[in-house]
């Protein structure tokens, strides 16, 4: 599974969600999903902004992690 680190590098920073949307012209929502974790999909466009924004790289921001075998039920 993916790992979106914004809300950890949005809380180093001391920013908000509403500061980073202003700030970058993305769209709340998709500030807010990222943010939380929830977002199924984005656009590279996005990432792009919000690395540039952070300052940061693609692997600060996102982190693929292995998925928990036991809880999902698969081998």
């Amino acid at each position: 599974m993916i790992k979106c680190h914004l809300s950890r590098l949005l809380g180093e920073r001391r920013l908000k969600i509403s500061d980073v949307a202003r700030d970058t012209g993305i769209n709340r929502g998709t500030v807010t999903r990222l943010y939380h974790e929830t977002a199924e999909r984005v656009e590279f466009g996005v990432l792009d902004s919000l690395c540039r924004y952070l300052d940061c790289s693609l692997a600060e921001l996102l982190e693929r992690v292995p998925e928990d075998r036991s809880a999902t039920g698969k081998p």
